[in-house]
Formats: C-alpha cells, structure tokens, sequence
C-alpha cells in the first residue's frame, strides 16, 4: 500500500495563509504573480548573470498599478498595506532587484514627495512615477555613513533664494537611471530633503560594477557638486531626520513581505528538485534528513507570512510603530537568507547554477539583510523597545 500523497503546490498551503486574506488580496496576489510569470521569469537568470535591469518594465508596472500602490491620489492605486505587501511578495519571489526597484520608486521616492513635499511637487513627479515614465530615488546612505545617518557630509547653503549642495551618496538604488533623486542633505536648520531632476548642473551618477547581489538591480553612486536648485526644490514638510527615516519605515514594510516571497521560492524550488532527484533507487524527497529540512523551513517560512500579515493589518489600521517594522525586517530577513541557503544544499552541486533561484536569492538576501536598516540595528531598536535603554553607541 503506498504512503505517497499529493504534494502541496505552495509550502504557504501548509498554514492555509490564502484563509487570513480578502478576497481583493488574493486577485491582486495573483495578478502581480501571473505578470512576473509572463514578463520577468524566463529572462531572470540571464538577467542575473548579465547584471542587466529591464527598464522597459516600468511602464507596465505602472500600468498594472505597482509603482505607489499604497498611496492615495495622483495615479496612484491606493490599495491597502497587505495588498501591496503581497505584491512585494510576489516581486521578491521573483528576484529582489525587482521588488528593491518597486520599493524603492513606491515606498522612497514617491512617498517622500507624497509626504514631504507640495502640491506643486507632487503634481509634477507623482503621476509620472505612478505610470512608470519617471524613475525615483532615493540619497540618504553616504560613503561613510549608513547606520548613523545623522553623521550625513552631504550640505545645503543658501544663497539667496537659491540653495546650493555639495556631497555624495553610495548604494543607492535606481540612482543611474532616476529621472528625480530625493536627496537629503544637512543644512544650518537640520536635515532637510531636496528634488535633484537628472540634468542639474553639477549632478552626475556612476553606477556600481562587479556586485555579487541585486545584479539585476541598478544601484549607483550620486556626486553633488555645487549644484544649485531654487527654493521649490526643497521638501517643505520634512525637518530633521524624522522625514527619510519615515520613509525607510515604508520600504522596511514591503521588504518583510518579500523576503517571505524568497524564501518561498527558494523552498519550492527545493521541493520539486527533491521529488524528482532520485539517489539509492528512491526520490530523495522521501529520505528523513530532505523531510526534517522541508519541514523545519516551511514551519519558519509559515511563521514569517503570518507575522507579515499581522503587521499589515495593524499598519492598515494606523497601529504599526517602527520597532515592530523592526522585528519583521530582521525575523523575515533572517528566516528567508536561511532558508535560501538551506535549499541550496538540497539541491547538492546543481544548487549553485542559476538554473535554480536558490543560490540567487541567497546572493540577493546578503543585500537585503544590510540595507534599510542592518540586522544588528534593528537588533538594538528592538533591544530598546524592551529595555527602555539605548544601546547604539
């Protein structure tokens, strides 16, 4: 008699994580899903390994409603939280180029306008971003300061109505090919925020060479040097660091959902390789070490989704606070790396060709793990909200 039954399609079936969404969530879910199918997969590995953005792209993203979901007005789809954190989802378990390309135009560019700047900015640069003919991003991380953005060399002077910026920013993505870059700066009243359009005088990107991660993600350096820019420039809302740390906030929420979509993938893919593999005359899917290692990630995997839900009901709500973005970020980050490295040693040698996306994921996460916020200060914000006690330095 055999024991064989049907495996499950989608290791998130385990928990019936399809039970705590709306029905809206799921057809936005698979939309996103359907046109990542057709559009991005069969060119990914190439795209990997060429180190290669499909620009062409944005458009349809637009189109579809991806660029700004979650905002209100101006284009924008104005969906809810947990439907664009499903689409993020969706985007990183296709590849993390593309769901760090999403965030960073939605939840950096387009929200720091959106939040910050003024009517007269948000009806030039919102429409175009929402549609995806203008391309966002996003200057805060310097050469020397990441974690401790309040250290920023970057500078803006007036002179006379004019402001004048001088510095640069590293690893910022989207940078080589923005047709606007929000770029923040100290200045003698505190950090305030700027609108760089490409073709300023004195503004130039170079783009970074030779990653090992987010190859199919454009990421730059942006050189400032005496540019000026009038008045209407500057973000009127935002003073002080709490404007580009608010936005960060955004794009952390959409990177707790897509490092679940990573490691779904990455855990798929490991699924059908073991099912099909077979060594000592039986598919090694049905020997106890594969299972403990399926079933350990898929538990962490299952865990991962239900708290990233959790959380986008409470920011739908208005109840998010930005240690619980924390402890998404540094919990589903963590679970997804381990997870993508753990379906690499299921899938033995073939595991490091691009033919699985496992290894990609991997690479890709390293990245993930750092940016918008590294595991270790997230650790500390986290470390804070339980001990009332601030530890950075």
């Amino acid at each position: 008699m055999s024991t064989r039954t049907t495996p499950l399609a989608d290791p998130l079936d385990l928990i019936d994580l399809a039970a705590v969404l709306t029905d809206e969530e799921r057809d936005i879910q698979a939309t996103v899903a359907t046109f990542l199918a057709d559009r991005v997969r069969p060119h990914l590995a190439e795209w990997f390994e060429n180190a290669h953005f499909a620009r062409e792209l944005a458009p349809e993203m637009g189109a579809l409603g991806l660029l700004g979901m979650h905002l209100d007005g101006y284009g924008c789809a104005g969906t809810n939280a947990v439907s664009y954190g499903l689409a993020c989802l969706e985007l990183e378990a296709a590849d993390s180029g593309f769901r760090s390309f999403v965030s960073v135009q939605g939840s950096l560019a387009m929200y720091s306008i959106h939040r910050w700047g003024s009517e007269e900015q948000k009806q030039e640069w919102l429409p175009r971003l929402a549609a995806g003919t203008a391309i966002g991003c996003f200057g805060l991380t310097e050469p020397d300061f990441g974690s401790n953005p309040a250290g920023m060399r970057t500078r803006a002077v007036r002179d006379g109505g004019d402001w004048i910026l001088n510095g640069s920013k590293m690893w910022i993505t989207n940078g080589g090919i923005a047709d606007v870059a929000t770029v923040w700066a100290d200045t003698d009243e505190g950090v305030r925020g700027f609108l760089v359009p490409r073709g300023t005088p004195g503004f130039s990107t170079r783009d970074i060479r030779q990653k090992m991660s987010l190859r199919a993600s454009v990421t730059s350096e942006l050189h400032l040097a005496d540019v000026r820019l009038p008045a209407e420039a500057r973000l009127p809302g935002a003073a002080g660091l709490r404007g580009p740390l608010s936005c960060l906030n955004e794009a952390r929420f959409g990177i707790l959902f897509g490092a679940v979509g990573a490691g779904r993938d990455s855990l798929q893919a490991a699924l059908r390789y073991a099912d099909s593999r077979v060594q000592f005359d039986r598919p090694i899917s049905g020997f106890q070490l594969t299972q403990r290692k399926l079933a350990d990630m898929a538990v962490a995997l299952g865990n991962s989704a239900l708290l990233a839900v959790h959380l986008g009901r409470l920011k739908d709500g208005g109840r998010l606070r930005p240690e619980q973005v924390s402890v998404g970020k540094l919990n589903n980050v963590r679970e997804a790396l381990t997870i993508a490295r753990e379906c690499r040693t299921i899938l033995g040698a073939n595991g490091i060709s691009l033919e699985y996306s496992p290894i990609r994921h991997a690479n890709n996460l390293e990245s993930v793990l750092t940016y918008e916020g590294t595991s270790e200060i997230h650790t500390l914000v986290i470390g804070q909200a339980l001990t009332g006690q601030a530890a950075y330095r």
